[in-house]
């Protein structure tokens, strides 16, 4: 049985179509449409790399998923930049250097590793966005994840849109 789902989770990882941290963005790139027609956004996203258990001094460490989900069935979305900032403020990484889209009802994925501890216990995502003026808003979200042995955590965090 253990053979037959580590064969099935090999066999998942190789036809998956999730974009992780990897991605490659240049693939992603586009030239935004001309004309004053676009709308845009700024959507605040919280990130947990690290939370505290049991006191200040013990630190458990997180994977992080941050999606980007267009939510609008019709129109392209288009992520100007994707920065992420430490607990401190710091600028960490910008993901992207020229606009991405996002087509209608994808989600595109930016994964932290459990071993990647730069964001600290408080990091934040600011996403730079544009959208036709008839398209819904866009959905950020974060999904943080710990497993050890038999014990799990798991938390969600909601992007909040600031301008």
């Amino acid at each position: 049985m253990l053979l037959m789902g580590a064969f099935l989770i090999s066999c998942a990882e190789e036809k998956s179509d999730v974009t992780h941290e990897n991605v490659n963005w240049e693939n992603r790139r586009i030239n935004l449409p001309s004309g004053d027609s676009l709308i845009d956004g700024q959507t605040y996203l919280s990130v947990y790399s690290q939370i505290y258990s049991q006191s200040e001094r013990n630190k458990k460490d997180l994977t992080v998923t941050v999606s980007m989900r267009n939510t609008d069935a019709n129109n392209q979305l288009f992520i100007i930049d994707a920065d992420y900032y430490n607990t401190k403020g710091d600028l960490i990484k910008s993901y992207f250097d020229e606009p991405i889209y996002i087509d209608p009802m994808e989600t595109v994925e930016i994964i932290i590793d459990e071993t990647d501890q730069l964001g600290g216990t408080r990091g934040n995502f600011i996403f730079d966005w544009k959208m036709y003026p008839t398209a819904t808003d866009p959905s950020f979200e974060a999904v943080m994840i710990s497993t050890a042995g038999q014990q799990g955590l798991s938390f969600v965090t909601i992007g909040r849109r600031i301008k």
